[in-house]
């Protein structure tokens, strides 16, 4: 199978590789996807950096996907053969990722692709809206409660702002430019702050007194704000903080709202909930009429740009390779 992999942490270009390796075949409770696209995701182009240290012979990398099963494993129905389906954790602990022709996992983690989804949007689904969804919802049923979402135009935030409609809530999103308020309006967003210009603090009191929900992607830098404007017994969710990784909490201004502080790792998030996700991305997808972004599509013998264009930051929506 054509492959991309790479043997050693660095930069994309002094260390991702194209080229032929041997096709996968499936273990016991495995089923093997011949892949027709690959998500690239912060998370991948971070461990290939080096967050995460390679542990073995080479590593192939991404986790999401899409494709279509033609081989299963011991103990596999052989009716998934043929079956349309997305796939996720792809790369969790293990070093075969999406970023190739084929890849063998566990069967629980290639759900089937929801009707009327194509290849491309299927997989967008993994990390970014199975994160956006344990965000939105982990703490209960959001009808009828408001919910800010800072970096609405991100993709986690992108979809964060579709499931909260989707599940009843006002929705207050945060940006820092004029291209992406357009895009979290698009997404469905009730008002949108740019928190460049405008202070988030008074806008959220002017709109609303405050918020009930706070999906969170950069957890250090905005806690400050987050205490003044959460509703007592309110939440945040957050699943990451970049400007300030060792967050500072401010903890008597929390105190009296009797908070839940969440955070979101979806790689290690219970069983449970990775269950709950898939379900509820299932009948959303039916249900709501999902928006997927494209940013830009790449093929494997472009690998090194598509991962140069995740790290540069500044792209609205999704980067996809095309493993065929």
């Amino acid at each position: 199978m054509r492959a991309t992999w790479y043997v050693r942490n660095g930069p994309a270009a002094e260390v991702l590789e194209v080229g032929e390796l041997r096709d996968p075949e499936p273990g016991p409770g495995e089923v093997r996807v011949r892949l027709h696209a690959s998500g690239v995701n912060p998370s991948d182009v971070k461990a290939r950096a080096g967050n995460r240290k390679v542990l073995w012979e080479r590593v192939i990398p991404d986790s999401d996907g899409t494709g279509v099963i033609d081989r299963v494993g011991a103990g596999v129905d052989s009716s998934r053969i043929g079956q349309r389906v997305w796939v996720y954790n792809g790369q969790w602990e293990r070093p075969h990722g999406t970023s190739a022709q084929y890849i063998t996992l566990s069967s629980a983690l290639a759900p089937p692709l929801p009707e009327g989804l194509s290849y491309e949007e299927g997989a967008c689904l993994g990390i970014p809206v199975m994160t956006a969804h344990r965000c939105v919802f982990a703490d209960g049923p959001v009808a009828g409660k408001t919910v800010l979402v800072t970096g609405g135009a991100g993709v986690v935030g992108h979809y964060a702002i579709q499931l909260a409609r989707w599940g009843g809530a006002r929705v207050i999103a945060t940006v820092s430019s004029a291209a992406k308020a357009e895009h979290a309006r698009a997404a469905g967003a009730d008002h949108v702050i740019n928190y460049r210009t405008e202070n988030v603090v008074d806008r959220v009191r002017a709109l609303t007194g405050g918020v009930d929900r706070i999906v969170e992607v950069d957890l250090g830098v905005n806690l400050a704000v987050s205490a003044e404007i959460l509703n007592p017994f309110g939440g945040i969710a957050a699943y990451a903080t970049v400007g300030k990784p060792v967050p500072e909490l401010p903890y008597q201004a929390l105190l009296r709202k009797n908070p839940t502080l969440r955070l979101v790792f979806v790689y290690t998030m219970p069983d449970e909930a990775k269950a709950q996700a898939i379900a509820a991305i299932e009948r959303w997808a039916r249900e709501a009429k999902p928006q997927f972004a494209i940013a830009a599509r790449f093929s494997l013998d472009q690998v090194v740009a598509a991962h140069q264009t995740v790290e540069r930051g500044e792209k609205i929506g999704h980067v996809l390779l095309a493993p065929l």
